[in-house]
């Protein structure tokens, strides 16, 4: 599938002549891009893999999906932030390091070398150092810009951000559902306490999709 970053604007009674119009913009960057649908217990979560911007994360990410180490893992930590409008934060599912689904880590991909960004829906991996990451994902909610690499920084993790390799394109009133889930208070360590569901929902299934194309 491909992604159109810019759309046509409507074409009005007073639209600007042809000769008149300005030619100069640049045409708008198309990037390959690949569907999947993950299939929850609570509904729905449709998202566009970015497999050309960050072949490396998306790749792994897909390879997941392929050998169905997804399937039966859950949904199991929402955090929530204690500023902004709410909802905000991230929900998290995966692997969370089961022996028999996750595989070897993969290198790290930036946001400053993929030009993506935790944005509000935006899918971004899970991983303690840069490096790291495995079969663990989340989904931003709002924008989470803050997660971006930050070369800047003196902290070699806050230099490297966390990896976005895709975003959500239909399903975020389920996955605002799954973050509304209580918290088991009891559930966690360090700053994770709080922050996992009590009742975990299920990953039912991961499959990639065709791009919609149209109708006649």
């Amino acid at each position: 599938m491909t992604r159109i970053l810019a759309a046509l604007a409507p074409l009005t009674l007073f639209a600007t002549p042809i000769a008149a119009q300005d030619d100069s913009l640049p045409e708008a960057e198309i990037y390959a891009t690949q569907l999947v649908v993950i299939e929850t217990a609570m509904g729905d979560i449709t998202v566009e893999i970015e497999i050309e911007r960050a072949p490396v994360t998306a790749g792994n990410f897909l390879r997941y999906v392929d050998e169905d180490r997804f399937d039966g893992t859950t949904f199991y930590r929402a955090m929530h932030l204690d500023w902004g409008e709410s909802p905000n934060g991230l929900l998290q599912g995966g692997t969370q390091m089961h022996p028999d689904r996750v595989l070897d880590p993969i290198a790290h991909e930036p946001t400053t070398q993929t030009g993506l960004s935790h944005t509000d829906g935006a899918l971004s991996m899970a991983r303690y150092d840069p490096g790291s990451a495995t079969g663990d994902f989340s989904i931003m909610i709002k924008d989470q810009t803050g997660l971006d690499a930050t070369p800047a920084s003196s902290d070699p993790s806050l230099q490297a951000g966390f990896a976005v390799f895709g975003h959500v394109v239909d399903g975020m009133d389920v996955v605002h559902a799954i973050h509304a889930l209580p918290p088991d208070p009891d559930k966690g360590e360090g700053w994770m306490k709080g922050q996992l569901l009590a009742d975990p929902v299920e990953i039912i299934d991961m499959r990639r999709v065709d791009a919609p194309t149209g109708t006649d």
